[in-house]
């Protein structure tokens, strides 16, 4: 990402932001509601475009190569992105259809048995729980194996069952194979599965350091200091 900028209207949620994410990184974005954390990742799964700058996804633009950068991408939001009248192995059924995976349905049986939802997969998802439609919503994002998960507060609702099994995942993840940027504002969750760390805030980046070389209880007073800044700006 270079010089990214994401205006609406007069209000600039991105103001040019650069960030390089390797390879296999597994980069959490910290930051207050506002801070343009949704946004930039909206702007990497093609769901919105910026106003200025550029945005790379293994090589391919996410404006003018946006068909190529989605068969890369998967997302986990605060939107499941599931049809409640289907049961859980339909919509990952038609979700492979989508992508013309050959082995749709091993795969979507394999995904929902990872998920703890093996005994209910027959069930209309509309009768799940916010916890187990949020787990079968990262079935749904892992189902074509992308190379880029994109995770947007993803334990936002969970019950504790759910938040553990969706951190069992994300450590599995953990192999350098796939590249995974998650949002949050939740240290605790934020650290446990990261080996990189941001601070965003107010449309900028602020902090960017591997886990390594941070100390937890020194990026807490970093993290808060920013939020506190921003709130008195307000």
């Amino acid at each position: 990402m270079r010089d990214l900028v994401k205006a609406y209207g007069a209000v600039e949620a991105l103001r040019g932001l650069d960030l390089r994410v390797e390879p296999g990184d597994f980069l959490t974005i910290f930051g207050p509601n506002g801070a343009g954390k949704t946004t930039l990742l909206k702007i990497l799964a093609t769901l919105t475009r910026p106003t200025e700058g550029s945005a790379l996804v293994a090589g391919k633009d996410v404006v003018r190569q946006a068909g190529a950068v989605r068969k890369l991408v998967g997302v986990i939001s605060h939107n499941t992105y599931l049809y409640p009248q289907l049961t859980a192995l339909e919509n990952l059924e038609f979700y492979a259809r989508m992508y013309r995976l050959p082995t749709g349905r091993d795969r979507a049986l394999a995904l929902v048995t990872r998920m703890d939802l093996r005994r209910r997969m027959n069930d209309r998802v509309g009768t799940y729980s916010r916890g187990m439609q949020q787990r079968l919503s990262v079935a749904r994002a892992l189902l074509h194996d992308p190379e880029l998960l994109l995770l947007d507060e993803p334990y936002t609702g969970l019950d504790q069952h759910a938040s553990r099994v969706l951190a069992e995942v994300l450590e599995g993840l953990r192999d350098g194979t796939r590249t995974v940027i998650m949002t949050t504002h939740n240290l605790q969750e934020g650290l446990a599965g990261c080996d990189r760390a941001a601070i965003l805030v107010e449309g900028r980046l602020i902090f960017d350091r591997r886990v390594s070389e941070i100390d937890a209880s020194g990026f807490q007073e970093t993290y808060f200091s920013c939020v506190r800044a921003q709130v008195r700006r307000l």
